[in-house]
């Protein structure tokens, strides 16, 4: 079974690399949900750790609908990633009746190739999640990170297992939302190949009137999830 970890910061992708992560997800600002992280950790991580690394393409918090300028940013964001050597992109784009927007989602995947893409947690958002597992499949689509739709991947097994049963392999279903050691069992019985977790231990930020709590990847939760799958 395969983990990804979540890396919002250099410190945390180097945790996961020395704990012996198959693949991170590279992102900054977790508490929005990840976005676009910078150019400076993009090349650091690449060019020092050997490691696969997708990118969170996503220009902002918030919805996952964006304007005609945002979407501009996103494949520029696409063009750097691959030109620094990044091993898949992680992104999507939905309607504002949170239907997938197929014509804009397409042209990132296309614009992604060679790169492996993966539709990301923006699928927990969306009305029909059966019909949108099908759409991401016509568009090639090589993965799809979800908790299933609900608050946890936990929470959220039932769909996990019908959406993995869905596909038949044309898709993998990375199960992510709240993964730990505790409940990493779970989703390797109930046939998932791939996990996604941030492993996330909590530092106060100190005395600064900006500070705010610290969080990276803890090397020792990524063993333990590991030891578990």
């Amino acid at each position: 079974m395969i983990l990804e970890i979540c890396a919002n910061s250099y410190q945390s992708a180097k945790n996961a690399c020395n704990a012996g992560v198959h693949r991170i997800e590279l992102c900054q600002e977790l508490p929005v949900g990840g976005i676009t992280p910078s150019y400076g950790l993009l090349k650091q991580v690449i060019q020092n750790l050997d490691i696969s690394v997708f990118v969170l393409i996503r220009p902002r918090g918030g919805n996952f609908v964006y304007s005609e300028d945002e979407f501009e940013i996103m494949k520029k964001d696409i063009q750097l990633c691959k030109d620094l050597g990044c091993d898949g992109i992680v992104s999507g784009i939905l309607n504002e009746d949170n239907t997938i927007d197929i014509d804009r989602t397409q042209e990132l995947v296309e614009l992604s190739k060679p790169l492996q893409f993966t539709f990301h947690r923006a699928f927990d958002e969306v009305i029909n999640p059966k019909q949108a597992l099908e759409q991401l499949v016509d568009l090639g689509v090589e993965r799809l990170l979800t908790s299933g739709q609900e608050i946890s991947a936990e929470k959220g097994i039932k769909l996990l297992q019908e959406l993995d049963e869905i596909t038949d392999g044309k898709i993998t279903i990375l199960a992510g939302g709240g993964i730990s050691s505790d409940n990493a069992q779970i989703f390797k019985q109930i046939g998932l190949k791939e996990i996604h977790a941030s492993a996330s231990t909590h530092l106060e930020g100190g005395n600064s009137v900006f500070s705010m709590p610290i969080t990276y990847s803890d090397s020792q939760k990524i063993k333990a999830i590991l030891d578990e799958i």
